[in-house]
Formats: C-alpha cells, structure tokens, sequence
C-alpha cells in the first residue's frame, strides 16, 4: 500500500493505492507538532504552508519539473501542473481544466501537451466569506457552504444568506461557462474538453450543464496526475 499527499491551501488532499485499488479523502491540515505518520508515504506535493513541525519527508516531494507538461513557467502552481498534464494525459487532447476550491483556477493545455495560460479567481466559499468581511451589513460565515440553496427559490432567493450562497456558486460557475466560451473562439480544436475538480466541483457541475456546457467530472484528478507521474509510477 502507498499514499499520496496533495497539501492544498484548506485541507490535505490523501490518496491510497493498494493492488489496484484506490482510495482518497481530504482532511484539515494536523495541528503544529501532530504530523501524521509518513512510513507508507510514497509521494507529496504542495501549494499550501506546512503547519509547524510537519514536515513530510524532502526526499519525496515532488516539484514543477517533474511533471511532464511542455511549455511550463516555473512560476506555476503545482496544483495547476498536475490537473493540466492528467487532463491531458488521459486522452491526449486539449482541455481547459476548472479546479473549484479556495481559489477557481481555470488552466488551458492544447492539444500538444503545452500549457497554454490561464485565470484565477476566488473560490465561491472564499467569495462569500470575503463579502461579509469587507461589508457592514451582509452576514460573515465560516461555516459549510450549503449546496442545498442551489435547489431552493429558483435561483432567486430572498433571504439574504441564502441570496450570498446562490450569488457566489453562480458566480463561479458563471466564470467557468465564460472561459469555455471565450475558448471556444480562441480555439478551433473541436476535440476540446473540459474538465472540472476540486471541492466545489460536484455542486458546479450541473450548474454547467445545465447552460449546455458539457464536462468531465474528476474530483481527484490532482491525486490521480500525481499517482501516474514517471517518478511516482502508481497509475499508468
């Protein structure tokens, strides 16, 4: 059996793969000076900060040039390396990936396996709690984004925190379908996919089709790239 960590900016993102079987789920970060146990460890990566005395070990961390995507800035988030390349891997076309966590990244890889640029913008959760905030009168939470409200009212609330809810996912899911039709234009290639993970990804995701966007829903899809990397060699 082996694990896989992806230290993402929220919660820890965990992978295990034992004879062909896989398994994963996502966690907080422990607390300073409570690392887990890292023996059967395989592989970790990381874009968000490691908490005090967790440390996994340095010998296993993987960086930006082992994923095998052409044309990447060595600025690039790691995150956003591997969802592009395991986009892309899985069936050697381009694909505009939206990965729906705290932040909304959308990453665009051609055809040829080339990174191609992208957008970045907060993430629904991170919308609303930054409305409440920087506002003296809408409500500040930091508790579970209800997906439910996406169902109620017919888009059109009139409570207010449910109003901030329906605003910021349609928002979001908003940004998403604008790109891949923005795309669309930009590029001909009619083999074009698009690809949606992270967190918020099953909330979204019939957000978008029902505006007639059609898309791959992959939840690990991060964990999955970094399980079939060459160095790692978990998934082929």
């Amino acid at each position: 059996m082996a694990r896989l960590l992806l230290v993402g900016n929220s919660r820890w993102h965990w992978a295990e793969v034992a004879e062909g079987s896989w398994r994963s789920w996502h966690a907080p970060a422990p607390s300073p000076g409570a690392p887990p146990a890292w023996d059967q460890l395989r592989a970790w990566a990381a874009v968000g900060a490691l908490p005090a005395g967790c440390n996994p070990p340095p010998e296993r961390g993987l960086t930006l040039a082992q994923v095998p995507l052409r044309d990447l800035p060595p600025w690039l988030g790691i995150d956003r390396a591997l969802v592009a390349w395991g986009a892309w891997r899985v069936e050697r076309r381009a694909a505009l990936v939206a990965d729906a966590g705290t932040a909304l990244s959308l990453t665009w890889v051609d055809g040829e396996g080339c990174f191609r640029g992208g957008r970045i913008s907060a993430g629904a959760a991170l919308q609303r709690r930054s409305l409440g905030e920087a506002t003296a009168l809408l409500p500040r939470h930091e508790g579970p984004f209800d997906q439910s409200v996406l169902d109620s009212a017919g888009g059109w609330p009139e409570d207010t925190d449910q109003a901030l809810m329906q605003g910021c996912w349609r928002a979001t899911a908003g940004a998403i379908a604008l790109a891949w039709r923005e795309l669309s234009h930009q590029d001909s290639d009619p083999q074009r996919r698009l690809w949606l993970t992270g967190g918020d990804g099953p909330a979204l995701a019939p957000l978008l089709e029902a505006d007639g966007i059609p898309l791959q829903l992959a939840p690990d899809l991060a964990l999955q790239a970094l399980a079939a990397l060459p160095a790692v060699g978990l998934l082929s």
